[in-house]
């Protein structure tokens, strides 16, 4: 009796050339850029006056369309689904299935993981911002000439 092949029983072909876990490693890697370059345009310091344009733009643009394209640059989670894309057809990564479908999952895989990344940047970030607060508070309570022990 012959076996049903993967493809003679409908199911989607396996990438049997790349083992699960360099795909997960890929995955894992590959979402780090992705967060950093989204985090970046949409949060930092350097694109201030790109961000301040596109959130006016985005709240006062006459059509739907043009608001939705600037608010895309002010949303970490959005813009990070073109960075992602980016990278796909850059790398020509997949994510289980070596085919068009391999590319849809990879694209929301490394969506989820980018964002699990931000959202450790933002943490991080905030916890940085408090300690400095902290500190300058501290040291506007210490009379001139008085260090602390």
């Amino acid at each position: 009796m012959r076996r049903k092949t993967h493809l003679a029983a409908g199911l989607p072909t396996p990438i049997e050339t790349v083992p699960l876990g360099i795909q997960i490693t890929w995955l894992l890697v590959l979402a780090l850029p992705i967060a950093c370059i989204a985090w970046t345009v949409t949060h930092e310091e350097v694109f201030r006056e790109v961000h301040d344009y596109c959130v006016a733009k985005s709240k006062s643009c006459h059509t739907l369309v043009a608001r939705k394209f600037f608010y895309l640059f002010t949303c970490e989670y959005c813009f990070s689904h073109y960075v992602t894309a980016f990278f796909l057809v850059l790398t020509r990564y997949t994510l289980l299935i070596d085919d068009w479908r391999g590319y849809v999952i990879a694209e929301f895989a490394l969506v989820f993981v980018a964002n699990i990344y931000m959202g450790v940047i933002a943490m991080v970030k905030l916890d940085v911002k408090a300690e400095r607060v902290a500190i300058a508070i501290n040291e506007e309570n210490i009379p001139e000439g008085k260090t602390l022990p």
